[in-house]
């Protein structure tokens, strides 16, 4: 359990646009060790769009060298996976909004049940640490 050492992170899901209008996204990628492989934020990215660059903003040096996956269970996400030398890298993309799916329903509650245990912890035992708390009034 992650609890109490993390607390789960959501992104923001993009409401989708209709017609030809797109949501516009720079997201910064921690790279460790020259390496960063993961899942972009948002769905349905418009593959043609990336451009991966080592500051923000579309600056610093520009990363030409990628690799794209589509996973066949969730062909709407994008796996990227890079090699750079900084501690970070800017992704801009364009996306037409995300899409809710029972992966980000099923997190929502596994996060919602290990918050409630928590909380249940924390009230038998009077404190987060297991040491005594006042009560103010």
């Amino acid at each position: 359990m992650r609890y109490p050492a993390e607390v789960d992170q959501f992104t923001v899901k993009l409401n989708k646009k209709e017609g030809s209008e797109l949501y516009v996204i720079e997201e910064q990628l921690a790279v460790l060790g020259g390496l960063f492989e993961g899942d972009l934020a948002h769905d349905d990215i418009r593959k043609d769009s990336i451009q991966v660059y080592t500051g923000p903003g579309l600056s610093g040096e520009k990363i030409h060298n990628y690799f794209l996956t589509v996973p066949a269970e969730t062909p709407w996400r994008l796996r990227i996976k890079l090699f750079a030398q900084a501690e970070a890298v800017f992704v801009t993309y364009e996306t037409p909004g995300d899409r809710v799916e029972a992966a980000d329903i099923n997190d929502l509650q596994v996060s919602i049940s290990a918050t409630q245990l928590e909380v249940e912890r924390y009230k038998k035992s009077g404190s987060i640490d297991g040491g005594s708390f006042l009560r103010r009034n």
